[in-house]
C-alpha cells in the first residue's frame, strides 16, 4: 500500500525548494494540453519520476511533470500529465498529484480535462466550464484511512465549483473574447469508451460532458478546502452520436487545438485575481 502522506511531503519539499511557495493558482493538465505548460516564464521543472512513490503515468500525450513558474506575472505551479484508474492505481493514488499541489495552499486549483460531448450543442472545439459532476466510477480518493490534518472524514461536496469561481471564469471568457459553455462532467473508469447505451444513460441523468479523470482531484481539493475550477475541451461527439469510431489521436488532435483558446482564457482568469 502506498504510504500517501510521505509521497506528498516528499513532493512538496521538492516544489517548494524549486520556488513553488503560496503559488496563486495550481493547474493540472490533461490530454494534449501540456503545452499551456510552456507559456509559463522563469519555470523549473521537477519530474514525477524523481519524487519517491510517486506514480508513474503511462497514457500518451501526460508527460508527468510538474512545472513552477509564472503567468502574467501570477506564481503558478502546474502538473502536465496527470494518472488514471485505469492505469491500475488504487483509489487513494489517485488523490497524490491534487494532494501535492493543494498542500502547497493555491488560491484555487485549476483542472483541465478533454472531454466526449453528449449534449447536442457541445462540438469538438468547445470549452465546457464544469458546473458540478457525477462519479460514475464507483470510486473515491478518500476510500481508506483519513487524515485529519487534510479535511474532515465525510467532507460535504455540494459546492465543489464555487459560483464566484465560475463567474469569475466566465467573465474572463466574455472580456477576452473567448466562446465558453458550461455543463457537468461524467467521469467514467476506462480505458474503454462508453457504449452509446450508456451515453445515453448519462444523458438522461443530466451529464453534458464524459471523460476519464478530474472528478478524483476535485474531490480531494473540496477535501482539502481549495476551489476547483474546471474546463473541459471538447474533442468529440461521445459514443453514438456522430457515426463515428472514437480514437486517442483524435482527442489530443483537437484538444492541441482548442488548448490555445484555453490557455487564453486561463490568463484572462489569472489576469482578474488581481
Amino acid at each position: 500500500m502506498t504510504d500517501v502522506l510521505s509521497v506528498v511531503q516528499a513532493a512538496v519539499e521538492k516544489l517548494e525548494g524549486a520556488g513553488a511557495t503560496a503559488p496563486r493558482v495550481a493547474l493540472i493538465l490533461g490530454s494534449g494540453l501540456g503545452h499551456i505548460a510552456d507559456r509559463m516564464e522563469g519555470t523549473t521543472r521537477v519530474t514525477a519520476s524523481d519524487i519517491p512513490g510517486y506514480p508513474p503515468s503511462t497514457v500518451e500525450g501526460h508527460d508527468g511533470v510538474f512545472v513552477v513558474g509564472t503567468l502574467d506575472g501570477k506564481s503558478v505551479v502546474a502538473l502536465s500529465g496527470r494518472i488514471h484508474g485505469y492505469e491500475g492505481h488504487a483509489p487513494e493514488v489517485l488523490g497524490i498529484p491534487a494532494r501535492i499541489l493543494c498542500a502547497l495552499e493555491p488560491e484555487v486549483l485549476i483542472v483541465t480535462n478533454a472531454a466526449g460531448g453528449i449534449r447536442d450543442d457541445l462540438v469538438p472545439g468547445d470549452l465546457m466550464l464544469i458546473a458540478d459532476h457525477v462519479n460514475l466510477t464507483a470510486l473515491s480518493p478518500l476510500m481508506g484511512a483519513n487524515i485529519d490534518a487534510w479535511g474532515p472524514r465525510f467532507p460535504d461536496m455540494s459546492d465543489v465549483y464555487p459560483t464566484s469561481w465560475r463567474d469569475r471564469m466566465r467573465a474572463a471568457a466574455s472580456a477576452s473574447g473567448v466562446p465558453l459553455q458550461e455543463g457537468v462532467y461524467g467521469c467514467v473508469s476506462g480505458p474503454q469508451y462508453e457504449t452509446p447505451a450508456e451515453i445515453r444513460a448519462m444523458r438522461a441523468m443530466g451529464i453534458d460532458a464524459v471523460g476519464m479523470s478530474t472528478v478524483p482531484e476535485a474531490i480531494v481539493a473540496s477535501h482539502m478546502g481549495i476551489p476547483v475550477l474546471g474546463v473541459s475541451v471538447i474533442s468529440n461527439k461521445a459514443a453514438g452520436m456522430s457515426g463515428e469510431k472514437l480514437a486517442h489521436e483524435e482527442v489530443l488532435e483537437a484538444s492541441a487545438t482548442a488548448g490555445r483558446r484555453l490557455g487564453s482564457l486561463l490568463l484572462a482568469v489569472l489576469g482578474s485575481l488581481g
